[in-house]
């Protein structure tokens, strides 16, 4: 396997660890924890989230930068697009819904649950989706 791909297989494996972990493990469990309010839950869940994004976004920028430098075939050009184009759409679509709820319920009003956050998970499936088939797509080149 030569230096690019290999990069490619890590960022992509890595990205997917941390959705995983972070969006269906440590997201839902948190509020079943004793004693955290919904409002410490989710102002655990922004600081969570932001930071998860931000790794997201260096990971999306190292995936582009290796498909310009060194093209792979185009399934896999287009799951590391689909991957890529899903975060978009949750930064700029989905996140600011989510945000004016979260800031609602943190300053103490009654927020109705979003519809934003069935968006956000329906994304976060399709990104995983992308990540899981860029990173075997690679592993059997």
């Amino acid at each position: 396997m030569d230096a690019p791909t290999a990069v490619l297989v890590a960022v992509s494996l890595v990205w997917l660890g941390m959705v995983l972990a972070i969006s269906f493990l440590e997201a839902p469990l948190k509020f079943r924890a004793p004693n955290v309010t919904p409002q410490i839950g989710l102002g655990i869940g922004r600081l969570v989230f932001r930071a998860l994004n931000a790794a997201e976004v260096l990971f999306a920028v190292v995936a582009l930068v290796a498909l310009v430098l060194f093209p792979p075939t185009g399934r896999i050009i287009t799951s590391v697009l689909v991957a890529v184009g899903t975060l978009l759409v949750q930064l700029v679509a989905v996140r600011p819904r989510l945000s004016r709820r979260s800031d609602a319920v943190l300053a103490g009003r009654d927020a109705p649950r979003s519809r934003a956050h069935h968006a956000y998970i329906a994304l976060e499936v399709a990104k995983v989706a992308a990540l899981v088939l860029t990173g075997t797509w690679l592993l059997s080149a």
